[in-house]
């Protein structure tokens, strides 16, 4: 989302004109909040969907179903990380999203809500970026089941060919040959132990959860995304290549600069 750029200084005023402003503002957030409750509570009521095929995915322990992953509690949130076959690293939106994930997962653990990341990427390939982010949360494969496909966020290639996919919650032209995309799944399991899905958010709308957005609401500059994609892609990079110089790409992923990827080649 853009920004706005603080080009010139901004108005000037007395103390007390500043706490009027504010009040006026304050009341503006105040609605806000309320109207957030409302759809909060709108999300709680939509309708289930069982979850009848029987989803394995790889993961440290081995094979796991769906119903594992609940680790013994009734809720579970899925991180669709978007990370495909032979990627070098996982994309960096989703990257940027799981720096979050770790101070919350005890907290999430003792309320009931267990918090598993999933990608296409083999186990293997997880692991290794995993490790160098230093990410502490489960994170499993769905390589050789459907399930990436079933909850559309991974693309097969007659999908790619004819540039039209579906993704968050329609059919929509793909602008760029990607064949993944993230987002978050939902999930309830009952002491039947049948499994419900409950809900899936997509593009900007898990963003609530990214408390570096929070911060830099508050501040004058705001998110400062002003080109050239007007997203967090103009500035987020993994946390360990802030000072590298690369770029990312519309897809998501990064492309380091030249200098990297020649310092790179000589290392290998």
């Amino acid at each position: 989302m853009m920004s706005t750029n603080l080009m010139e200084k901004p108005k000037i005023v007395s103390r007390d004109e500043w706490l009027t402003a504010r009040r006026d503002l304050l009341a503006r957030e105040k609605q806000l909040t309320r109207e957030y409750d409302a759809v909060r509570a709108l999300r709680r009521e939509l309708p289930w969907v069982k979850v009848e095929k029987n989803y394995v995915f790889d993961g440290p322990n081995g094979k796991e179903t769906l119903a594992d992953l609940f680790a013994g509690r009734s809720q579970l949130i899925v991180r669709h990380f978007m990370f495909g076959p032979g990627w070098k690293e996982g994309c960096v939106g989703c990257s940027f999203a799981s720096d979050h994930v770790g101070g919350a997962l005890v907290h999430l653990e003792h309320h009931d809500v267990t918090y598993v990341a999933v990608s296409r990427a083999p186990l293997a390939e997880i692991e290794v970026f995993r490790n160098r982010m230093g990410w502490s949360f489960k994170w499993l494969s769905s390589c050789g089941s459907g399930f990436n496909y079933d909850f559309h966020i991974s693309f097969k290639p007659e999908e790619l060919a004819r540039k039209k996919v579906f993704y968050n919650f329609e059919v929509r032209d793909l602008p760029f040959n990607i064949e993944e995309m993230g987002g978050v799944s939902v999930f309830f399991k009952d002491a039947a132990g049948d499994i419900f899905h409950t809900y899936s958010c997509y593009a900007r709308g898990d963003e609530a959860g990214l408390a570096t957005y929070f911060y830099l609401d508050l501040t004058p500059k705001g998110r400062d995304e002003n080109g050239p994609t007007y997203s967090l892609a103009d500035w987020v990079r993994h946390h360990d290549r802030y000072d590298a110089g690369g770029h990312v790409a519309p897809t998501g992923r990064y492309v380091p600069a030249p200098a990297e990827v020649a310092h790179n080649s000589q290392e290998g």
